[in-house]
């Protein structure tokens, strides 16, 4: 049995293909066009487009086919997935030799569960990724990566740990700094981030600030209103596009209110503190 290439492994951890001679191009907007809900209904749209620097949520209830919408984009469908769907990059139907590379050169996809197998430190790993891009590494850019890691969840890495003892939380807040601080990728897709341990928010803003595009599938009310834009999903097909309200805004100003009180209070449970400085506080209903 042969050995994976590094290529062949930072892929399978990534999402991408990270073949340095293959970069991936500039894609200045997505354009989804629609096919069919579960039951071959066509969905009421004629074609939502996405421009880099856009974050998309994608909302239904389980089995609603949030996911699947997700491996439309990732598998860069030309009407032959079950959904009949389309996307064009740039307006333009992509390379068929995209596609057969796994679609990594330009979408990568975070999963709800990422767990590391390679052995190696996280630097370790930050400079194969480079080194594969032919990108040069600085010790400033290895440090602003991890800084970025650890502003998005409570259990700090460092250039020395081992992939392998990473938590699901701490895994998935590299490989989100990774994607947008190293990777490549113009498209990023997330499915259920709210399950991942991290600050969300901030890892909307992280990746939104790369200038990418970025679709969330979520259950998290929150997390759906931070978005301008949201896709709603029923029996297989986008039933509705919905734009963020002034109301909604506002809404959502105070679910981020009492999501800092959230993370406020399981940080003070896990460090045994007395809660009683929370009873009175003002981000209560």
């Amino acid at each position: 049995m042969s050995t994976p290439s590094i290529e062949d492994a930072l892929a399978a951890l990534t999402g991408e293909d990270v073949a340095a001679d293959s970069p991936a191009e500039t894609v200045r907007f997505l354009t989804i066009l629609p096919g069919h809900d579960k039951q071959g209904v066509a969905e009421r749209f004629s074609r939502l487009t996405c421009v880099a620097g856009d974050v998309v949520c994608v909302v239904g209830a389980t089995g609603s086919g949030k996911s699947r919408l997700l491996a439309d984009i990732e598998w860069l469908a030309r009407a032959d997935t079950p959904t009949g769907r389309s996307i064009l990059l740039n307006g333009d139907a992509p390379d068929l030799s995209g596609r057969y590379s796994g679609g990594g050169r330009m979408v990568a996809q975070l999963s709800q569960n990422m767990n590391f197998v390679m052995d190696a430190s996280v630097e370790e790993f930050l400079n194969l990724h480079a080194e594969s891009r032919d990108v040069a590494l600085s010790p400033a850019h290895l440090t602003e990566i991890i800084a970025a890691a650890n502003r998005l969840t409570g259990e700090p890495l460092s250039a020395t740990h081992q992939l392998t003892e990473l938590s699901g939380g701490q895994s998935r807040a590299l490989m989100i700094a990774d994607t947008a601080r190293l990777s490549a990728s113009p498209i990023i897709l997330i499915d259920e981030i709210e399950n991942a341990g991290i600050d969300r928010h901030r890892a909307i803003e992280l990746l939104q600030g790369a200038d990418k595009i970025v679709l969330v599938a979520t259950h998290d009310p929150s997390l759906a209103l931070t978005a301008p834009r949201r896709l709603v999903l029923t029996n297989g097909g986008i039933s509705e596009v919905r734009e963020r309200t002034t109301a909604e805004e506002k809404l959502a100003s105070r679910l981020t209110r009492l999501d800092a009180l959230h993370a406020e209070l399981r940080a003070a449970i896990r460090g045994g503190e007395s809660l009683g400085r929370f009873v009175d506080d003002e981000r209560l209903p």
